[in-house]
């Protein structure tokens, strides 16, 4: 289908049509993505201030057949916010930033979409409430990107994904037809569940305004160990006997490759490493609960130790040590992105299939790239690896090809019973792993799904199901 390009009397018609819309150029930060791989282009970005705006604007360009992009906070890592072609415009929630509602009785809260994760995680705070949804980005992500990607996280072990902390989804179709669900229930079966259909399409079935989430009690004590392991098979058994001896109370089970401190060594020497040695491979555990819970996680180490699962240990004495502790893990993706990966894999599988996949993932990408180095860290609690593949000491990644190591990584997951998009969603980077990887039948049903939503094909055009790749 034909899509056009946004004129100044469409930018004109959609001013008139609005009460509270800022039509702004674009500024550069709307154009990039924070790995700097793409640059976007749009003639206008559109910051309505309410949700009759946003359908006034959707109504118009659907009528003229414009695109529109989402855009969030701009932390996605699969491009999904980066149009490279011209004739778009940006739809930015970011000036609907309210908190309309919070009901602790109800353990739920009301935020509209351009509220960052930060201020819903402070919000439930001093509601004496906690909501588990935990990402690197939280500061500058907004729950609208957040949603739209169904973003993961540090917290899925115990919390599972955005789309389980949703109970009521506002937002507005295509067409400009406005969907006010924002109920706090625990239960609805009145009809098909539009909240899960909108929560992780990316923007390309219904921009989401707002949304009703699920609150939960605040642990009363938290305990943080990081570890050195001898493999990831050791961190996997070491996973299955905590869960084994305390129970649900395992909040988030991370995996640190050597090299992640390496680069960390290398772009943020004051960061202090908190074992003797750099081991090759490393677990960040918390658990929270009950008073108690901190000597609970001490003791259940202790027979890792004594097992020979752990070789090395800190245990957080204080919350700040268990803040630098997190630290440490949560600075790796900005290591990284200092680097410069040649190609970044969003991976999951199976639990049981992930020491295979980190041990063949070796093999593969040695026979692509033979002087690569590789930094695999991420949630293995969920099976979630961030397998990502760096030049040589010395080397830059433009001097590299990343396609077939790409495709070398994805092929393995995939063989291995695995995704290749765990939590940071499809874009247009990953939209034609679809044709690769997805079963025909669930495709077909998606690319129906998507025309009967977005018949004209404004919404995010090229994300998802109606891939065209980045260059």
């Amino acid at each position: 289908m034909t899509l056009n390009a946004a004129t100044p009397a469409l930018i004109d018609r959609i001013a008139a049509a609005t009460a509270d819309t800022r039509i702004d150029a674009p500024a550069p930060n709307y154009l990039e993505e924070p790995r700097g791989k793409w640059r976007g282009q749009a003639e206008a970005v559109l910051r309505p201030g309410t949700v009759a705006d946003v359908a006034a604007i959707l109504a118009i360009c659907n009528e003229e057949r414009v695109p529109v992009i989402p855009y969030g906070g701009g932390t996605g890592l699969v491009g999904g916010q980066i149009h490279e072609g011209p004739g778009a415009v940006i739809l930015s929630l970011e000036r609907m930033n309210r908190i309309r509602d919070i009901v602790p009785d109800d353990s739920t809260i009301v935020v509209e979409a351009g509220v960052t994760l930060l201020q819903v995680q402070e919000a439930a705070e001093k509601a004496g409430r906690l909501f588990p949804l935990s990402i690197t980005s939280e500061g500058t992500a907004r729950i609208g990107g957040v949603l739209g990607t169904n973003a993961g996280g540090s917290g899925v072990l115990r919390y599972g994904n955005a789309r389980d902390l949703v109970l009521g989804i506002e937002a507005v179709l295509a067409d400009g037809t406005v969907i006010r669900d924002l109920k706090r229930l625990r239960k609805d079966n009145t009809g098909y569940d539009l909240r899960h259909l909108l929560v992780g399409s990316e923007g390309t079935l219904g921009i989401i305004t707002a949304a009703s989430l699920r609150l939960l009690p605040r642990p009363a004590e938290r305990g943080v160990a990081f570890l050195a392991v001898e493999s990831p098979a050791a961190a996997l058994d070491l996973l299955h006997r905590l869960q084994g001896e305390l129970g649900e109370v395992v909040s988030a089970f991370e995996l640190i490759h050597r090299q992640g401190l390496d680069f960390l060594a290398e772009h943020f020497s004051d960061l202090a490493h908190p074992l003797e040695t750099r081991p090759d491979w490393m677990v960040l555990v918390e658990v929270g609960g009950q008073a108690g819970i901190a000597q609970a996680l001490e003791d259940a180490l202790a027979t890792g130790f004594e097992s020979g699962t752990i070789t090395d240990a800190v245990l957080a004495q204080s919350d700040a040590q268990a803040d630098a502790l997190w630290t440490i893990r949560e600075t790796i993706p900005e290591a990284n992105r200092l680097t410069g990966s040649i190609s970044s894999h969003d991976i999951s599988v199976p639990l049981s299939r992930l020491p295979e996949f980190v041990e063949r993932g070796r093999e593969v990408v040695a026979s692509v790239l033979p002087d690569a180095r590789i930094n695999c860290f991420g949630h293995v609690g969920d099976g979630n690896l961030h397998y990502n593949v760096f030049p040589a000491p010395g080397r830059d990644r433009a001097e590299y090809e990343s396609a077939p190591v790409q495709r070398a990584v994805h092929d393995l997951a995939h063989d291995l019973g695995g995704s290749v998009s765990a939590e940071h969603g499809v874009g247009r980077l990953k939209a034609p792993d679809l044709d690769r990887y997805s079963d025909a039948g669930r495709l077909r049903a998606q690319r129906a799904i998507k025309a009967a939503l977005d018949p004209n094909g404004i919404l995010n055009p090229g994300a998802v199901v109606s891939g065209v790749p980045l260059g």
